[in-house]
């Protein structure tokens, strides 16, 4: 058996390194031109992440059409939900790949593969027009796409930390403000597409807009991808011979602990996603309002998440973090109740301001703290295995949990309850990565 393996800056090592730290003009430029890499790529997948669940209703009654209008959201939501069964294989193979290829490798493997499952979709009949082949097609054009943002995550945040020459969660946190341009594009394209197109335009053509602009965007970023040069950290790294192996054997108690800090980073993402669903269907609020969330969750994240960084940077990932848990904790249960109480536009906003200023606390940080918990030679398979088991676990079927929970209990307090039960386990899981593992 493999004995335990530290990562290359020693098992007590942090994020944040207080001293300071001067980077050379050189090292600056090529960070930022990594954070360019890393984050179009990103950014489009969790577009195409985003945009799914977005459109949730319509592709429900397009792609799963039934009897009962609950079943076929039930069944759109799990089709997303399934697609996050293939993260953690994506993650197993990419990453891999990416820790004996190199990181540039993989982030090509990623791309080009959302890029084949968001074609199907654009391209995919509807229903009405071959049958439950159409529900297939789409389910495989989630499964691919959960494949390839099973690889992305970790292996686009090992080339960004990689390059970083100081400031690691600064240029970490870049990965999240992506994810929140991804979530306000779609937001945007649900705004407008659902103001000023009718039912019948949306459902005939509108829908496949935002899909037809992602698969635009793709060749863009994998050209940009296909540019760059290998991280200096990976080439000066000696390869390991079992990157899976040594993750689950040498370092699975870091691994079981990411998974844990991760539950709340992902769930407070798709708590956002399903809130135009949320707003629509349970609290019968009109569709313009309902995606105004959506916009203003992607606002946040994308412009807040560089500024958390930098706060990251002078006390602590883990720190911060824990910040934002707590204050999670406290204020989920309150933030539904209000909504629940007065389903108009000023609340709908005042709520989603807090629950996206606590997520995007939280989330901001999680690219660099995660970095930090493996060495180098494993890093894209500690990083992709870890998210992904986390993001599957707890992130990815939410949707459908939430959906089906409300309907079972008929309490619309379910998003609230989900969210604070989950913000206790990251909680929790940041503890043991303070005391055990040494991060700020």
């Amino acid at each position: 058996m493999s004995q335990p393996t530290a990562p290359s800056r020693g098992p007590d090592s942090k994020v944040a390194d207080h001293g300071p730290q001067i980077a050379s003009a050189e090292e600056e430029k090529n960070a930022r031109k990594a954070v360019v890499a890393a984050s179009i790529g990103n950014g489009l997948e969790w577009f195409d992440l985003i945009v799914y669940g977005t459109f949730a209703v319509t592709i429900s009654k397009l792609f799963f059409p039934t009897s009962n209008e609950a079943a076929s959201l039930l069944l759109t939501f799990a089709s997303f939900g399934v697609s996050f069964i293939m993260r953690p294989l994506g993650g197993i193979i990419i990453g891999r790949y990416a820790d004996r290829a190199g990181r540039k490798a993989g982030m090509l493997v990623s791309i080009l593969v959302m890029f084949v499952g968001t074609l199907l979709i654009v391209v995919s009949p509807t229903a009405a027009m071959i049958g439950v082949t159409a529900s297939i097609l789409v389910l495989v054009a989630r499964l691919l796409q959960g494949f390839a943002t099973g690889g992305e995550f970790g292996t686009a945040t090992a080339y960004l930390i990689e390059y970083a020459p100081n400031r690691k969660a600064f240029y970490g946190s870049w990965q999240v403000a992506t994810q929140g341009g991804g979530i306000l594009l779609a937001g945007i394209f649900g705004f407008v597409l659902n103001s000023y197109l009718s039912t019948q335009s949306l459902e005939s053509w509108g829908w496949r807009l935002p899909f037809i602009f992602a698969l635009a965007i793709g060749p863009v970023g994998w050209y940009i991808r296909s540019k760059m040069e290998e991280t200096p950290e990976f080439l000066a790294t000696e390869r390991s011979a079992s990157p899976l192996r040594e993750t689950f054997i040498g370092n699975g108690g870091r691994l079981w602990a990411i998974v844990g800090v991760v539950s709340l980073g992902s769930v407070g993402v798709y708590i956002a996603l399903f809130m135009p669903t949320y707003a629509i269907v349970n609290l019968g609020m009109p569709k313009t309002v309902a995606f105004l969330s959506t916009l203003i969750f992607g606002i946040v994240m994308s412009v807040g998440s560089p500024f958390i960084g930098k706060l990251a940077d002078k006390v602590g990932p883990a720190r911060v973090m824990s910040w934002a848990a707590a204050g999670t904790i406290v204020v989920g249960l309150p933030a539904f109740m209000l909504l629940i109480a007065a389903p108009v536009l000023p609340t709908m906003i005042l709520v989603e301001l807090v629950l996206s200023v606590l997520a995007t606390t939280y989330f901001a940080p999680l690219p660099a703290i995660m970095a930090s918990m493996f060495p180098a030679r494993i890093r894209s398979t500690g990083l992709s295995l870890g998210y992904n088991i986390g993001v599957t676990v707890f992130g990815g079927f939410a949707p459908f949990v939430l959906t089906w929970l409300i309907g079972s209990t008929g309490s619309l307090l379910v998003p609230g309850f989900y969210l604070v039960t989950i913000a206790i386990i990251a909680a929790g899981s940041l503890i043991v990565t303070r005391r055990v593992y040494r991060q700020a």
